[in-house]
């Protein structure tokens, strides 16, 4: 009964654990709330449900956000990576050949090209 809607300026700088006892504690709140509505409880509780709701939802946005960024940047620089962090692009364009593959030349282009070089034109 005592939460206010939660600004997520705010819970961005809370650590993970409280957040976490945060979400606890709003899910508890609701569950009151919850049982208010089915015992007919006052109009102001019926409406603070939407409320917690949604207070519960930011919390849990922001936990999922920051351990997504997290992940990222400990994939950041590696070979193979989570398939939710691999970009996405579309599956032709994932499968096409990579810049330093299209650059590669064979043994034999490399000899041609050096048997018959670009002619130069005064």
């Amino acid at each position: 009964a005592k939460m206010v809607k939660v600004k997520t300026k705010e819970l961005r700088g809370k650590g993970k654990q409280d957040l976490i006892k945060q979400v606890n504690e709003l899910k508890q709140e609701l569950s009151v709330l919850r049982v208010a509505e089915v015992t007919g409880g006052a109009a102001n509780k019926l409406s603070k449900i939407k409320i917690v709701r949604k207070s519960i939802a930011r919390v849990l946005t922001v936990i999922n956000q920051t351990r997504r960024v997290n992940v990222v940047r400990f994939y950041r620089g590696q070979k193979c990576k989570p398939k939710d962090i691999r970009m996405k692009k579309t599956r032709a364009i994932r499968r096409q050949l990579t810049k330093e593959e299209l650059a590669l030349k064979t043994h034999k282009t490399v000899i041609k090209e050096r048997a018959f070089p670009p002619r130069k034109y005064a």
